[in-house]
């Protein structure tokens, strides 16, 4: 293997999600209103409610010990295992880690075997590396880790929405299926979402999906900001600095990829953007590197305009090695390019005036809560991009820092109680639970 001599940040990593500009969601309408209003007024679901303030505390003791169970990407095993384990602990008899590491743990409804289903999801894995330490710290009801909130809390938060059902012995029309999944950070390429719509045992049956992914009391995910992801290999001969002076040079071809990609013009809306982001290769100082890599991320809010911004780049990349192979000797080879997709995830949105946004904004203005409508990138955008009904809902009232060793999260009882009886409703209503 080639030692790296140079690895540097060019303009972050780009490999977290995106949210655009927000908008408030219309009031809801008074036949939504009211629906919210009857499965609010049922006495199973303050019954349930009831069961969320009881387990306030060992929500928070569910958030630090999943925290503490690493979960670097494609490393999400342990953490997985545990929290299958919780589910049975927690009366949940049809457990299972699929294929990719997904954990599902089916509720069933009063309908038909092998109808459809609601999808609600937390994803197991952080953007942090092996080795991250993950101690939790608390400081009054601040707690503070490397990917407390994002999303070790949606997984908490999860968790107690699947208990307070099960202990008000709720019965719903359609099953639900509370999902762990792998892959939805950085290089993870939203694989656990993937495969379950595309190659898992619920494909083609699954009616609508919540991924919880939101630090807020207020935020709902109505559109996917899509991307593409890229890894160029720029090749050359090689050679000594001094004695090959003249030959061709891979790194002149991927600085001017990297200054032409800057001039490609993009619209603000839909909301579309580029950044290349970490580059490396070389072996010596006193060496013309035979490679050098960089890596480029790409985002929007349309599956068109990120098309043409994927070709754009790749054109850029190919006019660099030819203006490069045209200004220079060949002699000893000519500089190349290998293009390797590194991530692909898909644009899209759901209806706002489809039957779940409608209802999770009502079950929000229930709450005295106004829903802001955004785009962003998560579990969401497989979904999204099928035409399959999908939202992001909040996980926890309050967070910050996100993808940083001092991310924290706030767990003062009323704002946290307050989402998860937002994010019960939407669920259940989402399901066919009626009066």
């Amino acid at each position: 293997m080639k030692r790296l001599a140079l690895s540097m940040i060019l303009a972050g990593t780009a490999l977290s999600a995106t949210i655009a500009p927000a908008a408030t969601a219309p009031a809801p309408s008074p036949a939504d209103a009211k629906t919210v209003a009857a499965i609010r007024a049922r006495p199973a679901v303050k019954t349930a409610f009831a069961a969320l303030e009881a387990e306030h505390e060992q929500w928070v003791k569910n958030i630090i010990t999943l925290t503490e169970i690493p979960a670097p990407p494609f490393k999400e095993q342990a953490r997985g295992k545990a929290y299958a384990d919780l589910f049975r602990a927690a009366g949940f008899t049809d457990v299972e880690i699929d294929p990719v590491g997904n954990v599902l743990a089916l509720r069933r409804g009063t309908g038909k075997p092998g109808g459809k289903v609601v999808v609600i999801a937390a994803h197991l894995d952080t953007v942090f590396p092996e080795g991250t330490p993950v101690t939790v710290k608390r400081e009054g009801n601040r707690l503070m880790a490397p990917g407390i909130g994002d999303d070790t809390s949606g997984l908490a938060t999860l968790m107690s929405l699947a208990k307070a059902m099960n202990a008000a012995k709720i019965e719903t029309p359609m099953d639900i299926l509370f999902v762990g999944n792998v892959g939805e950070e950085g290089l993870g390429d939203l694989r656990g979402a993937k495969q379950l719509f595309n190659a898992g045992k619920y494909q083609g049956r699954i009616a609508s999906f919540f991924s919880m992914d939101d630090s807020s009391t207020d935020g709902i995910v109505t559109g996917g900001v899509g991307s593409k992801r890229y890894k160029l290999r720029f090749k050359g001969p090689g050679g000594h600095s001094f004695g090959a002076f003249g030959l061709v040079n891979p790194m002149t071809a991927m600085s001017q990829t990297v200054v032409d990609l800057y001039k490609i013009p993009v619209p603000t809306s839909p909301k579309t953007t580029y950044s290349a982001s970490v580059v490396g290769g070389g072996s010596s100082v006193n060496a013309i590197p035979e490679e050098i890599w960089l890596q480029v991320d790409m985002r929007s809010e349309s599956a068109e305009e990120l098309a043409k911004l994927e070709q754009a780049m790749l054109a850029t990349a190919d006019r660099a090695v030819a203006t490069e192979n045209a200004a220079r000797s060949t002699k000893e080879g000519a500089i190349s390019v290998d293009k390797t997709m590194i991530g692909d995830r898909p644009a899209g949105h759901s209806d706002t005036s489809s039957a779940l946004v409608r209802q999770t904004v009502a079950a929000y203005a229930a709450e005295g809560v106004s829903a802001r409508l955004s785009f962003s990138s998560t579990d969401a955008n497989v979904p999204m991009s099928l035409g399959i009904p999908a939202v992001t809902i909040p996980r926890a009232a309050t967070g910050g820092r996100g993808h940083s060793p001092d991310e924290w999260i706030d767990v003062t009882a009323e704002p946290s109680l307050k989402v998860k009886r937002m994010d019960l409703i939407a669920l259940l209503a989402a399901a066919g639970y009626r009066q």
